[in-house]
Protein backbone atom coordinates (compact mmCIF):
# COMPACT_ATOMS: atom_id res chain seq x y z
CA UNK A 1 0.00 0.00 0.00
CA UNK A 2 1.50 3.35 -1.04
CA UNK A 3 1.69 6.51 1.01
CA UNK A 4 -0.32 8.34 -1.67
CA UNK A 5 -3.16 5.80 -1.33
CA UNK A 6 -3.18 6.10 2.47
CA UNK A 7 -3.17 9.89 2.19
CA UNK A 8 -6.08 9.92 -0.27
CA UNK A 9 -8.00 7.56 2.03
CA UNK A 10 -7.39 9.82 5.03
CA UNK A 11 -8.63 12.87 3.11
CA UNK A 12 -11.80 11.06 2.02
CA UNK A 13 -12.47 9.90 5.60
CA UNK A 14 -11.95 13.44 6.88
CA UNK A 15 -14.57 14.70 4.44
CA UNK A 16 -16.94 12.09 5.88
CA UNK A 17 -16.22 13.28 9.42
CA UNK A 18 -14.00 10.30 10.30
CA UNK A 19 -10.37 10.18 11.35
CA UNK A 20 -7.68 7.55 10.97
CA UNK A 21 -6.35 5.90 14.10
CA UNK A 22 -2.56 6.17 13.98
CA UNK A 23 -2.27 2.96 16.00
CA UNK A 24 -4.40 0.80 13.74
CA UNK A 25 -4.71 2.68 10.43
CA UNK A 26 -8.47 2.17 10.60
CA UNK A 27 -11.38 4.67 10.53
CA UNK A 28 -12.28 6.05 13.92
CA UNK A 29 -15.91 7.04 14.35
CA UNK A 30 -16.20 10.43 16.09
CA UNK A 31 -19.84 10.07 17.17
CA UNK A 32 -21.48 9.12 20.45
CA UNK A 33 -22.69 5.53 19.99
CA UNK A 34 -25.84 3.85 21.33
CA UNK A 35 -27.43 0.41 21.11
CA UNK A 36 -30.17 -1.79 22.57
CA UNK A 37 -33.82 -0.96 23.15
CA UNK A 38 -35.10 2.09 21.28
CA UNK A 39 -38.89 2.23 21.59
CA UNK A 40 -38.93 5.94 22.44
CA UNK A 41 -35.98 6.95 20.30
CA UNK A 42 -33.63 6.90 23.30
CA UNK A 43 -30.72 5.85 21.07
CA UNK A 44 -30.93 9.22 19.35
CA UNK A 45 -30.43 7.98 15.79
CA UNK A 46 -33.74 9.26 14.40
CA UNK A 47 -35.51 5.90 14.57
CA UNK A 48 -37.28 3.70 17.10
CA UNK A 49 -35.71 0.46 15.90
CA UNK A 50 -33.80 -1.89 18.20
CA UNK A 51 -30.05 -1.81 17.53
CA UNK A 52 -27.91 -4.86 18.27
CA UNK A 53 -24.64 -3.04 17.53
CA UNK A 54 -23.49 0.50 18.32
CA UNK A 55 -25.04 3.18 16.09
CA UNK A 56 -24.33 6.91 15.97
CA UNK A 57 -26.38 9.41 17.97
CA UNK A 58 -27.43 11.97 15.39
CA UNK A 59 -25.11 14.98 15.27
CA UNK A 60 -23.52 14.36 18.69
CA UNK A 61 -19.73 14.07 18.58
CA UNK A 62 -17.80 12.48 21.45
CA UNK A 63 -15.39 15.39 21.55
CA UNK A 64 -18.26 17.78 22.34
CA UNK A 65 -19.70 15.76 25.25
CA UNK A 66 -18.68 16.43 28.83
CA UNK A 67 -21.04 13.84 30.38
CA UNK A 68 -23.95 11.63 29.26
CA UNK A 69 -26.57 9.97 31.44
CA UNK A 70 -29.29 7.50 30.47
CA UNK A 71 -32.74 7.68 32.05
CA UNK A 72 -35.91 5.64 31.99
CA UNK A 73 -37.34 2.52 33.54
CA UNK A 74 -38.55 0.76 30.39
CA UNK A 75 -39.00 1.05 26.67
CA UNK A 76 -41.96 3.42 27.03
CA UNK A 77 -40.19 6.24 28.87
CA UNK A 78 -36.41 5.93 28.36
CA UNK A 79 -34.39 9.01 27.45
CA UNK A 80 -30.88 10.42 27.67
CA UNK A 81 -29.29 13.76 28.57
CA UNK A 82 -25.84 15.04 27.65
CA UNK A 83 -23.89 18.02 28.99
CA UNK A 84 -21.74 19.52 26.26
CA UNK A 85 -18.37 21.21 26.67
CA UNK A 86 -19.97 24.55 25.77
CA UNK A 87 -22.18 24.30 28.88
CA UNK A 88 -25.45 23.52 27.11
CA UNK A 89 -27.49 20.34 27.56
CA UNK A 90 -29.07 18.08 24.93
CA UNK A 91 -31.79 15.48 25.56
CA UNK A 92 -33.67 12.91 23.50
CA UNK A 93 -36.06 9.95 23.77
CA UNK A 94 -39.31 9.66 25.72
CA UNK A 95 -40.91 12.78 27.17
CA UNK A 96 -44.21 11.75 28.76
CA UNK A 97 -43.36 13.62 31.99
CA UNK A 98 -41.34 16.47 30.48
CA UNK A 99 -38.04 14.66 31.10
CA UNK A 100 -36.49 16.23 27.99
CA UNK A 101 -36.83 19.64 29.64
CA UNK A 102 -37.85 21.45 26.44
CA UNK A 103 -41.19 22.80 27.67
CA UNK A 104 -43.23 20.02 26.04
CA UNK A 105 -44.23 16.42 26.62
CA UNK A 106 -43.43 15.38 23.05
CA UNK A 107 -40.67 12.83 22.60
CA UNK A 108 -38.03 12.94 19.89
CA UNK A 109 -35.56 10.34 18.53
CA UNK A 110 -32.66 12.79 18.18
CA UNK A 111 -30.92 15.34 20.44
CA UNK A 112 -32.42 18.75 21.14
CA UNK A 113 -31.70 21.49 23.65
CA UNK A 114 -32.94 21.49 27.24
CA UNK A 115 -34.56 24.89 27.66
CA UNK A 116 -32.54 27.76 29.07
CA UNK A 117 -29.49 25.85 30.25
CA UNK A 118 -25.93 27.14 29.92
CA UNK A 119 -22.82 26.87 32.07
CA UNK A 120 -23.69 23.28 33.05
CA UNK A 121 -20.90 21.04 34.37
CA UNK A 122 -22.70 17.78 35.30
CA UNK A 123 -25.95 15.97 34.42
CA UNK A 124 -27.90 12.95 35.65
CA UNK A 125 -31.09 11.17 34.66
CA UNK A 126 -33.64 9.25 36.71
CA UNK A 127 -36.59 7.23 35.45
CA UNK A 128 -38.63 10.32 34.54
CA UNK A 129 -36.51 13.28 35.71
CA UNK A 130 -33.35 15.07 34.61
CA UNK A 131 -30.77 17.04 36.61
CA UNK A 132 -27.99 19.52 35.90
CA UNK A 133 -25.34 21.27 38.00
CA UNK A 134 -24.68 24.90 37.10
CA UNK A 135 -22.44 27.14 39.17
CA UNK A 136 -22.74 24.81 42.15
CA UNK A 137 -26.55 24.85 42.05
CA UNK A 138 -28.81 22.00 40.93
CA UNK A 139 -31.61 22.33 38.40
CA UNK A 140 -34.19 19.61 37.78
CA UNK A 141 -37.07 18.85 35.44
CA UNK A 142 -39.63 16.15 34.65
CA UNK A 143 -41.74 14.04 37.01
CA UNK A 144 -42.00 15.12 40.65
CA UNK A 145 -44.42 12.62 42.21
CA UNK A 146 -41.99 11.86 45.05
CA UNK A 147 -40.39 15.29 45.40
CA UNK A 148 -37.44 14.28 43.23
CA UNK A 149 -37.19 17.76 41.70
CA UNK A 150 -36.31 19.09 45.16
CA UNK A 151 -38.18 22.37 44.74
CA UNK A 152 -40.48 21.92 47.73
CA UNK A 153 -43.47 20.81 45.68
CA UNK A 154 -44.91 17.71 44.00
CA UNK A 155 -45.65 19.47 40.72
CA UNK A 156 -43.82 18.26 37.65
CA UNK A 157 -41.91 20.66 35.39
CA UNK A 158 -41.28 20.52 31.66
CA UNK A 159 -38.48 23.09 32.01
CA UNK A 160 -35.67 23.23 34.58
CA UNK A 161 -36.51 24.47 38.08
CA UNK A 162 -34.12 25.20 40.95
CA UNK A 163 -33.53 22.63 43.69
CA UNK A 164 -33.97 24.44 46.99
CA UNK A 165 -31.33 25.35 49.56
CA UNK A 166 -28.34 23.62 48.01
CA UNK A 167 -25.12 25.22 46.77
CA UNK A 168 -21.47 24.40 46.12
CA UNK A 169 -22.46 21.11 44.51
CA UNK A 170 -19.73 19.32 42.58
CA UNK A 171 -21.59 16.21 41.42
CA UNK A 172 -25.12 14.88 40.99
CA UNK A 173 -26.44 11.31 40.73
CA UNK A 174 -29.97 10.07 40.14
CA UNK A 175 -31.70 6.86 41.13
CA UNK A 176 -35.09 5.82 39.87
CA UNK A 177 -37.02 8.45 41.84
CA UNK A 178 -34.44 10.08 44.09
CA UNK A 179 -31.40 12.31 43.68
CA UNK A 180 -28.02 12.53 45.42
CA UNK A 181 -25.71 15.55 45.47
CA UNK A 182 -22.08 15.83 46.57
CA UNK A 183 -20.95 19.19 47.93
CA UNK A 184 -17.41 20.50 47.77
CA UNK A 185 -17.10 20.05 51.56
CA UNK A 186 -17.46 16.26 51.17
CA UNK A 187 -21.03 16.05 52.47
CA UNK A 188 -23.84 14.18 50.70
CA UNK A 189 -27.41 15.48 50.29
CA UNK A 190 -30.48 13.56 49.12
CA UNK A 191 -34.13 14.11 48.20
CA UNK A 192 -37.05 12.38 46.47
CA UNK A 193 -38.39 8.91 47.14
CA UNK A 194 -37.23 7.20 50.33
CA UNK A 195 -39.39 4.09 50.60
CA UNK A 196 -36.39 1.76 50.89
CA UNK A 197 -34.18 4.11 52.89
CA UNK A 198 -32.37 5.29 49.74
CA UNK A 199 -32.18 8.83 51.14
CA UNK A 200 -29.99 7.58 54.01
CA UNK A 201 -31.73 9.79 56.53
CA UNK A 202 -32.77 7.16 59.09
CA UNK A 203 -36.38 7.00 57.87
CA UNK A 204 -38.21 5.59 54.86
CA UNK A 205 -40.12 8.77 54.01
CA UNK A 206 -40.00 10.92 50.87
CA UNK A 207 -38.56 14.44 50.84
CA UNK A 208 -39.18 17.29 48.39
CA UNK A 209 -36.13 19.32 49.48
CA UNK A 210 -32.53 18.23 50.07
CA UNK A 211 -31.25 17.09 53.44
CA UNK A 212 -27.76 16.10 54.48
CA UNK A 213 -27.04 12.38 54.98
CA UNK A 214 -25.76 12.09 58.56
CA UNK A 215 -22.60 10.22 59.43
CA UNK A 216 -21.02 10.48 55.99
CA UNK A 217 -18.08 12.86 55.58
CA UNK A 218 -15.01 13.32 53.41
CA UNK A 219 -16.83 11.85 50.40
CA UNK A 220 -15.14 12.24 47.01
CA UNK A 221 -17.47 10.20 44.76
CA UNK A 222 -21.16 9.26 44.66
CA UNK A 223 -23.13 6.84 42.52
CA UNK A 224 -26.83 5.90 42.54
CA UNK A 225 -28.62 2.72 41.54
CA UNK A 226 -32.37 2.50 41.22
CA UNK A 227 -33.01 2.50 44.97
CA UNK A 228 -29.53 2.39 46.51
CA UNK A 229 -26.54 4.71 46.84
CA UNK A 230 -22.77 4.24 47.07
CA UNK A 231 -20.38 6.86 48.43
CA UNK A 232 -16.57 6.63 48.33
CA UNK A 233 -14.48 8.45 50.92
CA UNK A 234 -11.06 10.00 50.42
CA UNK A 235 -9.58 7.05 52.32
CA UNK A 236 -10.85 4.52 49.78
CA UNK A 237 -13.71 3.11 51.88
CA UNK A 238 -17.25 2.73 50.49
CA UNK A 239 -20.53 3.45 52.27
CA UNK A 240 -23.90 2.22 51.01
CA UNK A 241 -27.58 2.62 51.86
CA UNK A 242 -31.06 1.90 50.53
CA UNK A 243 -32.61 -1.14 48.86
CA UNK A 244 -30.75 -4.38 49.52
CA UNK A 245 -32.95 -7.34 48.57
CA UNK A 246 -30.25 -8.53 46.16
CA UNK A 247 -27.22 -7.69 48.31
CA UNK A 248 -26.37 -4.53 46.36
CA UNK A 249 -25.22 -2.77 49.55
CA UNK A 250 -22.46 -5.35 49.99
CA UNK A 251 -22.83 -5.61 53.77
CA UNK A 252 -23.31 -9.39 53.78
CA UNK A 253 -27.08 -9.10 54.21
CA UNK A 254 -30.27 -8.57 52.23
CA UNK A 255 -31.69 -6.06 54.72
CA UNK A 256 -32.63 -2.60 53.48
CA UNK A 257 -30.67 0.17 55.23
CA UNK A 258 -31.92 3.72 55.79
CA UNK A 259 -28.56 4.78 57.23
CA UNK A 260 -25.12 4.29 55.65
CA UNK A 261 -23.32 0.99 56.24
CA UNK A 262 -19.86 -0.17 55.24
CA UNK A 263 -19.43 -2.30 52.14
CA UNK A 264 -17.63 -5.37 53.45
CA UNK A 265 -14.36 -6.90 52.21
CA UNK A 266 -13.47 -3.85 50.16
CA UNK A 267 -10.43 -1.60 50.58
CA UNK A 268 -8.33 0.78 48.49
CA UNK A 269 -11.19 1.66 46.14
CA UNK A 270 -10.46 4.02 43.25
CA UNK A 271 -13.92 4.18 41.57
CA UNK A 272 -17.49 3.13 42.36
CA UNK A 273 -20.42 2.33 40.07
CA UNK A 274 -23.95 1.75 41.35
CA UNK A 275 -26.04 0.07 38.66
CA UNK A 276 -29.78 -0.66 38.61
CA UNK A 277 -29.72 -3.36 41.30
CA UNK A 278 -26.05 -4.27 41.40
CA UNK A 279 -22.75 -2.56 42.19
CA UNK A 280 -19.09 -2.43 41.15
CA UNK A 281 -15.82 -1.08 42.49
CA UNK A 282 -12.48 -0.64 40.74
CA UNK A 283 -9.56 -0.94 43.15
CA UNK A 284 -6.31 1.03 43.17
CA UNK A 285 -4.55 -1.90 41.50
CA UNK A 286 -7.13 -2.04 38.69
CA UNK A 287 -8.95 -5.13 39.95
CA UNK A 288 -12.75 -5.13 39.69
CA UNK A 289 -15.20 -6.25 42.37
CA UNK A 290 -18.95 -6.81 41.94
CA UNK A 291 -21.94 -7.51 44.17
CA UNK A 292 -25.75 -7.49 44.13
CA UNK A 293 -28.36 -8.83 41.69
CA UNK A 294 -26.95 -11.33 39.20
CA UNK A 295 -29.93 -13.15 37.72
CA UNK A 296 -28.70 -12.58 34.16
CA UNK A 297 -24.96 -12.68 34.81
CA UNK A 298 -24.67 -8.89 35.06
CA UNK A 299 -21.91 -9.16 37.69
CA UNK A 300 -19.65 -10.72 35.06
CA UNK A 301 -18.28 -13.42 37.34
CA UNK A 302 -19.41 -16.25 35.09
CA UNK A 303 -22.40 -17.17 37.27
CA UNK A 304 -26.00 -16.08 37.81
CA UNK A 305 -25.69 -16.15 41.61
CA UNK A 306 -26.40 -12.88 43.41
CA UNK A 307 -23.69 -11.72 45.84
CA UNK A 308 -24.10 -9.97 49.19
CA UNK A 309 -20.41 -9.04 49.39
CA UNK A 310 -17.95 -8.07 46.63
CA UNK A 311 -16.48 -10.83 44.46
CA UNK A 312 -13.69 -10.59 41.86
CA UNK A 313 -14.59 -10.14 38.20
CA UNK A 314 -11.94 -12.23 36.49
CA UNK A 315 -10.27 -11.14 33.27
CA UNK A 316 -11.41 -7.53 33.51
CA UNK A 317 -8.73 -4.88 33.93
CA UNK A 318 -7.82 -1.36 32.84
CA UNK A 319 -11.45 -0.26 33.23
CA UNK A 320 -11.92 3.40 32.29
CA UNK A 321 -15.68 3.54 32.90
CA UNK A 322 -18.62 1.27 33.76
CA UNK A 323 -22.42 1.49 33.90
CA UNK A 324 -25.33 -0.90 34.37
CA UNK A 325 -29.07 -0.98 33.77
CA UNK A 326 -31.60 -3.40 35.21
CA UNK A 327 -30.00 -6.66 34.06
CA UNK A 328 -26.89 -5.74 32.08
CA UNK A 329 -23.53 -3.99 32.42
CA UNK A 330 -21.22 -2.22 29.97
CA UNK A 331 -17.62 -1.11 30.44
CA UNK A 332 -14.95 0.71 28.45
CA UNK A 333 -11.29 -0.19 28.83
CA UNK A 334 -8.18 1.93 28.50
CA UNK A 335 -7.59 0.64 24.95
CA UNK A 336 -10.98 1.98 23.82
CA UNK A 337 -12.73 -1.39 23.66
CA UNK A 338 -16.32 -1.54 24.92
CA UNK A 339 -17.60 -4.71 26.61
CA UNK A 340 -21.01 -5.84 27.79
CA UNK A 341 -22.42 -8.70 29.87
CA UNK A 342 -25.71 -9.85 31.37
CA UNK A 343 -29.13 -9.73 29.70
CA UNK A 344 -29.17 -9.16 25.94
CA UNK A 345 -32.80 -9.54 24.86
CA UNK A 346 -32.78 -6.13 23.15
CA UNK A 347 -29.19 -6.28 21.92
CA UNK A 348 -28.02 -4.09 24.82
CA UNK A 349 -24.67 -5.91 24.97
CA UNK A 350 -23.90 -4.63 21.47
CA UNK A 351 -22.38 -7.84 20.09
CA UNK A 352 -24.87 -8.27 17.18
CA UNK A 353 -26.80 -11.00 19.04
CA UNK A 354 -29.63 -11.28 21.55
CA UNK A 355 -27.85 -13.96 23.58
CA UNK A 356 -27.32 -13.32 27.30
CA UNK A 357 -23.76 -13.63 28.57
CA UNK A 358 -22.45 -13.96 32.16
CA UNK A 359 -18.98 -12.91 30.96
CA UNK A 360 -17.94 -9.87 28.91
CA UNK A 361 -18.49 -9.82 25.13
CA UNK A 362 -17.22 -7.17 22.71
CA UNK A 363 -19.46 -4.31 21.59
CA UNK A 364 -16.64 -2.18 20.14
CA UNK A 365 -13.01 -3.16 19.47
CA UNK A 366 -9.84 -1.51 20.78
CA UNK A 367 -9.21 1.87 19.21
CA UNK A 368 -12.90 2.79 19.09
CA UNK A 369 -12.15 6.17 20.66
CA UNK A 370 -14.67 5.68 23.46
CA UNK A 371 -13.59 6.60 26.99
CA UNK A 372 -16.92 6.52 28.89
CA UNK A 373 -20.16 4.53 28.94
CA UNK A 374 -23.72 4.92 30.22
CA UNK A 375 -26.95 2.93 30.37
CA UNK A 376 -30.60 3.64 31.05
CA UNK A 377 -31.28 3.58 34.80
CA UNK A 378 -33.23 0.31 34.83
CA UNK A 379 -33.86 -0.34 31.16
CA UNK A 380 -32.11 -1.93 28.18
CA UNK A 381 -30.21 0.80 26.34
CA UNK A 382 -26.44 1.44 26.29
CA UNK A 383 -24.17 4.34 25.30
CA UNK A 384 -20.45 4.86 24.65
CA UNK A 385 -18.77 8.22 24.16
Amino acid sequence: MTYAYVRRTAVCLALLGLTVSPAHGEPRDPWVRAWGANGTGQLGNGSTLVQQTPTGVRGLARADVRELSGGGGGDTNSFAVAALNDGTVQAWGGNTSGQLGDGTTTGRPFPGAVAGLSGVSRVAAGVLSGYAVRGGRVLAWGDNAYGQLGDGSSAGATRPVAVQSLNRVTDIAAGCYHAVALREDGTVWTWGRGNFGQLGLGTDGDRNTPKRVPGVTDVVEISAGCNHVLARTAGGAVKAWGYNANGQLGDDSTTHRNVPVDVQRLDDVARIFACGYHSFAVLDDGAVRAWGWNGFGQLGDGSTVSRTTPVPVQGLSDVRGLAGGYNHTVAVLADGSVLGWGENTAGQLGDATTTDSPVPVVAAPPGSGATRVATSVVARSSYAY
